[in-house]
C-alpha cells in the first residue's frame, strides 16, 4: 500500500509545486470581472473568466496603491500576479499585485449600448414616474416561488401589516429563459389590479441578474400600469430594471418595507387625523355659533314685537321731550304772566287807592274825572283801598287854573 498523507500535507505539496513553476509565480491573465466584491479590510475579491473558464482572485489590500479605476462586473481586464494554493479551502486562485484596465466585456458593453438607447427613449425618465401608494392593500410579486427573496417580502410584509395580501406571480429569474418569463409575468399581474408590485430576486453574479437588464423586462416594467418597486440583488448590484421601475429597493426586504406601510404608523396618522377632526370639528361649532348669534340678534332687532317696544321707546321718549317743552312754555309763559301782572299792577287804578287815593264814579258807574261832571244832589260812589262809600253830593267847587 502506499503511503497515506493528510489533506494539508497534500495541500501543503501542492502549494510548494505551484511555488517552484516559474511561469506561475509572474504571469499575465486576460478575462471579465464577475461577482467583484469590495471588503470592508480593503482587499477586493472577484472572479475573473472567459468563455472557457473561471479564476478566483484576489487583491490584497497593500497591493491596491496602483489601481487607479473602480472594479465593476462585465469589465474585461488584464490581471498580473502568481497563482497559489489557498491550503485552508485547498483551491488555487490567483493573487492580484496589479490590475489594468483592458476594456469593456461584450456583455457590459451591450448593456451600455441598451442603457443608451433605452434613457434616449426616455424610459428611465422620472416625468413617468408613478407614485407608489401609501397604503396598499394588494402587493403584487414577480419573482421565483421557492426564492428566499420571496420569503423576505413575505416576513418583512406581514410584520409591518398582517392585514396586506401579497400575490405571487412566479417567474424563472436565471438563466436563457428568465428575461421572457419576467417579463410575462409582470404583464399577468398587471391586469390583476395590484396596488404596487415588486418585481426581483435576491443577490447574484452579474450574470445571473443580467435577465433584469434585458430589453423585455425594461419594456415591461416601463408599460406596467401599476407602480413597480424594483429589488434586484443586492445595495451594489444596479440594473436597467432599476432605471425603470418606479422606485429602486437595494433588497427584498427594503423592497417590502416601501411597499407595506406599518399597521403601526397608520393607527397613528388615524390618531392624528382624529385630533385635527375634532379640533376642526370644535371650530366650526364655536363659528357656527357665533353665527348662529348674530342671527338671532338680527332676528331679535328685526322682529314686530322689537320695533313694537322699540316704538314704545321712542314714544316715550317724545312724550318726555314733549313734557320738557311744554313745561319749558308753560314755565316761560308763567314768568310773561307774572310780569305783565306787575306791569298792570302798577297801573291798576287800586294800586293809586293804597296809596291814599280813591276812585269816584256817578250812579250808572261812570267814572268822574272832573268836579264839572258832577250836580248836587247826584248819588256818587267813592271806591277806597279797603271798601266804598256811598254819598251824595252836596257841593260842586270847581277850581280854575289850578285854584279852588
Amino acid at each position: 500500500m502506499n503511503q497515506i498523507y493528510t489533506v494539508s500535507q497534500v495541500n501543503s505539496y501542492i502549494k510548494g509545486m505551484f511555488a517552484m513553476d516559474a511561469a506561475l509565480a509572474n504571469i499575465a491573465i486576460r478575462g471579465e470581472i464577475s461577482n467583484c466584491t469590495y471588503h470592508s479590510s480593503g482587499h477586493i475579491y472577484f472572479t475573473l473568466k472567459d468563455r472557457g473558464g473561471k479564476l478566483s482572485c484576489v487583491m490584497f489590500a497593500g497591493s491596491r496603491r496602483g489601481l487607479d479605476f473602480t472594479m465593476r462586473d462585465g469589465m474585461s481586464i488584464v490581471v498580473v500576479g502568481s497563482i497559489g494554493v489557498y491550503e485552508r479551502d485547498g483551491k488555487y486562485q490567483l493573487y492580484a499585485s496589479r490590475i489594468m484596465r483592458e476594456g469593456y466585456g461584450e456583455l457590459y458593453e451591450k448593456l451600455e449600448m441598451l442603457k443608451e438607447k433605452l434613457s434616449k427613449e426616455g424610459l428611465f425618465s422620472d416625468v413617468n414616474k408613478k407614485k407608489i401608494p401609501y397604503y396598499s392593500q394588494k402587493v403584487g410579486i414577480v419573482t421565483a416561488p421557492g426564492a428566499a427573496a420571496l420569503q423576505d417580502i413575505i416576513t418583512v410584509s406581514l410584520r409591518r401589516n398582517p392585514y396586506v395580501g401579497l400575490y405571487l406571480c412566479p417567474a424563472v429569474v436565471q438563466g436563457a429563459e428568465a428575461a421572457q418569463s419576467v417579463a410575462c409575468a409582470i404583464e399577468r399581474i398587471d391586469k390583476m389590479g395590484m396596488d404596487v408590485i415588486i418585481v426581483g430576486r435576491g443577490g447574484g453574479s452579474f450574470e445571473d441578474l443580467f435577465a433584469f437588464n434585458e430589453e423585455v423586462v425594461v419594456r415591461a416594467i416601463y408599460n406596467c400600469k401599476t407602480p413597480v418597486i424594483s429589488a434586484v440583488g443586492h445595495d451594489v448590484d444596479t440594473t436597467l430594471s432599476d432605471f425603470a421601475a418606479d422606485l429602486r429597493a437595494a433588497t427584498p426586504s427594503a423592497a417590502a418595507e416601501l411597499a407595506v406601510v406599518r399597521i403601526t404608523d397608520i393607527f397613528e396618522r388615524i390618531g392624528d387625523y382624529k385630533s385635527i377632526l375634532f379640533r376642526s370639528m370644535q371650530n366650526i361649532i364655536a363659528d357656527k355659533r357665533i353665527t348662529a348669534e348674530r342671527y338671532f340678534t338680527k332676528i331679535k332687532y328685526a322682529s314686530p314685537q322689537m320695533n313694537i317696544e322699540n316704538r314704545k321707546l321712542y314714544a316715550d321718549e317724545l312724550a318726555q321731550r314733549l313734557e320738557r317743552v311744554m313745561k319749558d312754555r308753560v314755565n316761560a309763559y308763567r314768568a310773561r304772566l307774572l310780569l305783565c301782572a306787575e306791569k298792570l299792577k302798577v297801573l291798576s287804578p287800586l294800586h293809586r287807592l293804597s296809596g291814599g287815593y280813591s276812585y269816584v264814579t256817578d250812579a250808572s258807574g261812570k267814572a268822574l274825572t272832573s268836579a264839572g261832571q258832577a250836580r248836587v244832589g247826584d248819588n256818587i260812589t267813592v271806591t277806597l283801598k279797603d271798601g266804598i262809600i256811598k254819598a251824595g253830593v252836596t257841593q260842586v267847587k270847581e277850581q280854575d287854573n289850578g285854584k279852588a
